[in-house]
C-alpha cells in the first residue's frame, strides 16, 4: 500500500506542476507536503526520491527542492512505470488519456522478420493488429503489433479496442514486463500523413520494439509511427566519481 501512495503522489505533483500550481519552481518542504497529503514522511521521502532520479526535481542544499524547468519544457508522452509497459497505461499528455480506433485486426502467417523476432515457426500464426492511438480527437501514433495466437487465443476486437497487457494480467494471469525499443525518425509516408495530418514535408517519429513476458517469452513485436511533435524522450544521467 506504501508503495501505491507513493505513486499516486508523484502523479499528483505532476499535475499541479504542469498546471503552473508551483510559478516560483520550488516544491514545499517535506512536512508541509507529509500534512497536504495526510501522508508519513517516509511516503513523501520516496516520491521525491523517485523524482529526484527521473531528473523530474532536483534538491539545493539549503534552499528547498526545485523544479527541473526542462522537465516541464520537453514533457515526454512515454511515461512508463510500473511493471504495465501498455500504451493505454504509459502514453499520456496531462489531463487527457489516449483513446483508440482500431484500423485492422486479423490473423496471418508470420513474416521471417516476426519468426526470428517472435521466435515462432512458419505455421505459428499471429494476429496482426494495426491501432490509431489519439489524444481526444488529435491523433499522435499509428500502432501495429504482432501477437502470436498460441500465447493468446481469443482476442476480439472489444479487447483491443481497450488495454491488451491489462487484458493479459487479469485474464490469463501474464504479465508483460520487460522491452526492448528502438527510436528514430524517417520521412512520413502517405499514410501517416493522412492518419497523423502531417503535411507532405513532415518527417514521422518512429518507435520499433518487441515485448517480453516475464518469464521471458517475446510477446509482441511492435512498430509505432508518431507525430513528429511528440516524439519526446527525456532520460537522466548521474555520473558517479
Amino acid at each position: 500500500m506504501a508503495q501505491f501512495v507513493y505513486k499516486q503522489i508523484i502523479d499528483d505533483l505532476k499535475q499541479k506542476i504542469f498546471a503552473g500550481q508551483f510559478p516560483d519552481m520550488k516544491l514545499p518542504d517535506e512536512r508541509s507536503l507529509s500534512e497536504a497529503y495526510q501522508v508519513s514522511r517516509s511516503s513523501i521521502k520516496r516520491a521525491l526520491s523517485k523524482m529526484a532520479n527521473d531528473g523530474i526535481i532536483f534538491k539545493k542544499r539549503g534552499s528547498g527542492t526545485f523544479i527541473n524547468p526542462l522537465y516541464i519544457k520537453n514533457a515526454s508522452i512515454f511515461n512508463y512505470e510500473g511493471t504495465n509497459l501498455g500504451v493505454t497505461d504509459n502514453f499520456h499528455m496531462y489531463g487527457q488519456k489516449p483513446a483508440t480506433k482500431v484500423l485492422c485486426f486479423e490473423v496471418i502467417p508470420p513474416t521471417e522478420e516476426l519468426q526470428r523476432n517472435l521466435f515462432l515457426n512458419p505455421h505459428d500464426f499471429v494476429y496482426k493488429i494495426r491501432r490509431l492511438r489519439l489524444f481526444d480527437e488529435d491523433p499522435f501514433m499509428i500502432e501495429t503489433g504482432y501477437i502470436p495466437i498460441k500465447i493468446v487465443q481469443n482476442l476480439s476486437p472489444e479487447i483491443i479496442e481497450g488495454s491488451i497487457f491489462n487484458y493479459l494480467e487479469d485474464v490469463h494471469n501474464m504479465a508483460v514486463t520487460k522491452s526492448f525499443l528502438s527510436i528514430f525518425a524517417e520521412p512520413s509516408n502517405a499514410k501517416d500523413r493522412e492518419l497523423l495530418r502531417l503535411k507532405e514535408h513532415e518527417p514521422v517519429g518512429i518507435m520499433e520494439g518487441i515485448f517480453f513476458l516475464d518469464n521471458g517469452t517475446p510477446f509482441e513485436f511492435s512498430h509505432m509511427r508518431l507525430h513528429y511533435k511528440y516524439l519526446k524522450f527525456n532520460t537522466f544521467v548521474s555520473v558517479s566519481e
